[in-house]
């Protein structure tokens, strides 16, 4: 893939229509008797239907197929506390690829408030607006508090991307490694270095998958996080260990998966070499990982290697999760999006990967041949059969738990309509991408 410039990038964003995404009209408007109806006095009737009945708002408006990207600004991608005017452009990359890849639209908000109680209000306030909420690039520990009391404050979907997108990617990333090494998952010792808001939704989510809490060893800038500590949330508090060790370097001896979620060249090659039998990295500091991948394969050919970028085989691709997730939840009206549908989708994902790979996808990434293997764990992001794989499963997950608000009764008809929804843009994604 061709080198991303400073150059190129401010040319993208600002030739033509100035940023990336548009609002544009669904209904005719040509005609006098047209904009009556979408304005006045035409709309003062679905009005007065909603007021009747609020449900009826799904029938007469767009909040269905509406997502809320909102961020304070406070963690943006790798540049962490930027503003959330500085944050904008990654805001409607969002919204660019809800649409792109599920046909959800998008309005992205950037709310420039640090408290998290204001926050939590301001989300609250403007929560009619919306089918879910995406929050995004909020720091950590407050994004689990905003997060977690606007989950019990509405009956849409909330959910915070950079926790639970990373945690459900890799999630079923881990399960075919797991199913590659031959080892059980119940068995591994685990060591996690970061312990931001990924970090902790990571191993949450792993656990939820069969990892056992006594065989995780979290790591933040100051080493590991055990009894002697003293200085650690109680978000990190749920993560202390027993093992009498100090050093991420001492807690790699031995560990059969590495989950990096921190800055780059923490992992030398002598703490790679110390590792266990077939061990599986995932090194997801971007741009640039823990360690990297040429000197990672340098140093073992027995590893499966996974990093945030692009230009590396198994690549733990956000874009792979929340669009579809979304999809499926606002499809069935979810008032929520539990633990069950966030597994539904890791195994959704973790599934297609063991599938032949379609010829439309090797086209798009010019290679002759894609085989389930230790060089692909997870399906590629141009794959057209993920809205149709994930989605179903989280919209089957939400049915199954009982917050599906519009049961699907014809799922292989919902399938088959989730193929049609993306089609044209993932084609002209395919033809024209050199990745």
């Amino acid at each position: 893939m061709a080198k991303v410039t400073k150059e190129d990038a401010l040319l993208y964003h600002s030739r033509g229509r100035h940023g990336k995404i548009e609002v544009i009209p669904t209904k005719p408007y040509a005609t006098q008797f047209d904009l009556s109806l979408a304005y006045t006095p035409g709309v003062a009737y679905p009005c007065l239907e909603i007021e009747k009945n609020p449900d009826d708002v799904y029938k007469y408006t767009a909040k269905g197929n509406l997502v809320a990207v909102i961020s304070n600004g406070t963690a943006v991608l790798g540049l962490g506390d930027i503003g959330a005017m500085a944050g904008k452009p990654v805001m409607e990359g969002k919204g660019l690829l809800f649409k792109v890849f599920a046909d959800v639209d998008v309005f992205d908000i950037e709310v420039d408030e640090k408290d998290p109680d204001k926050m939590i209000e301001i989300c609250a306030r403007i929560a009619p607006t919306f089918g879910g909420i995406n929050l995004e690039d909020i720091k950590a520990p407050e994004c689990f508090e905003v997060e977690t009391r606007l989950k019990e404050m509405l009956d849409i979907p909330v959910f915070h991307d950079d926790q639970h997108g990373t945690a459900i990617i890799s999630g079923a990333g881990l399960l075919n490694a797991m199913e590659i090494t031959g080892k059980k998952i119940d068995e591994i010792r685990m060591v996690v270095c970061g312990a931001g808001a990924a970090a902790i939704s990571c191993s949450r989510l792993y656990m939820s998958l069969g990892v056992k809490k006594e065989n995780i060893v979290m790591c933040d800038s100051k080493g590991v996080l055990n009894r002697k500590r003293s200085d650690l949330n109680r978000y990190k508090q749920e993560f202390v260990t027993d093992r009498n060790i100090d050093t991420l370097e001492e807690a790699m001896k031995g560990a059969d998966l590495f989950l990096g979620l921190s800055v780059a060249d923490m992992v030398c090659r002598e703490m790679l070499a110390s590792m266990a039998e077939n061990p599986v990295v995932f090194a997801m500091a971007n741009p640039n990982p823990e360690i990297t991948y040429e000197e990672a394969m340098a140093t073992r050919n027995d590893l499966i290697f996974a990093t945030g970028r692009s230009d590396y085989p198994n690549q733990i691709n956000n874009v792979l999760g929340f669009p579809f997730i979304f999809r499926g939840a606002l499809d069935v009206k979810a008032s929520t999006i539990n633990e069950e549908m966030k597994l539904a989708a890791s195994r959704a994902l973790a599934d297609l990967a063991k599938e032949p790979v379609p010829e439309s996808v090797l086209k798009a990434y010019g290679v002759e041949n894609i085989t389930f293997g230790k060089e692909y764990i997870i399906p590629k992001p141009l794959d057209p059969r993920l809205i149709s794989r994930v989605a179903s499963a989280v919209a089957r997950a939400a049915v199954d738990t009982g917050v599906a608000r519009e049961p699907v009764t014809d799922w292989e008809e919902y399938r088959n309509s989730l193929d049609q929804r993306t089609g044209e843009h993932i084609r002209k994604i395919g033809q024209m991408s050199g990745i």
